[in-house]
């Protein structure tokens, strides 16, 4: 190979490499786009959706699944382009629980805060919350229903985002049928 020959491939790989360069540091400025919708409603539980939006990743499509993993707990998984970003969960604890006692089960947790009147605790990647007054059901006599927010390797890192979607969920369970005696028939 001639020297001019080598010349204009160093250049040429040179002027790749910058571009490469360029191209990476432009995409790594602004988070993608979360172009999917989500409902006002996750697995049962009506939830805002920009409090549920605002602790998921970019992408395009949102799906959910209900999953009940033993008979005590309900948990609804967000998936992001088929991938598990968020699972919301419903489970049963021990009647009189603190919820620093709970919140070990939910790794995202440690380190947590604590809020002042000792119901939740949160991260800025997960929490846990107590329902009060507690929920008091035949089929869990004697237990306490908590919640739980956990994002899933997202590298969401937002306390502020996580207490306010974990007050939110909570509010919202305490008030739905998982906090109620099924009607009679049901």
């Amino acid at each position: 190979m001639s020297v001019r020959g080598s010349l204009r491939r160093h250049r040429f790989i040179s002027t790749a490499v910058a571009l490469a360069a360029t191209v990476s540091a432009c995409s790594g400025d602004e988070p993608p786009e979360k172009a999917y919708t989500v409902p006002g409603s996750l697995c049962g539980i009506a939830v805002e959706p920009a409090l549920v939006k605002a602790v998921l990743p970019g992408g395009d499509s949102l799906t959910s699944a209900t999953q009940k993993p033993n008979g005590g707990t309900v948990r609804c998984n967000l998936y992001v382009d088929d991938t598990l970003v968020l699972s919301l969960t419903q489970a049963w604890w021990s009647e009189g629980k603190a919820t620093a006692a709970v919140s070990p089960a939910y790794p995202g947790t440690k380190d947590g805060t604590m809020s002042e009147d000792e119901r939740f605790i949160y991260s800025g990647e997960a929490g846990v919350g107590r329902t009060v007054p507690s929920c008091e059901t035949s089929e869990h006599p004697e237990q306490d229903l908590y919640t739980a927010v956990e994002t899933r390797d997202t590298g969401i890192d937002d306390p502020e985002a996580i207490e306010k979607l974990l007050t939110a969920y909570t509010k919202a369970v305490e008030g739905s049928a998982a906090c109620r005696e099924p009607a009679a028939g049901s």
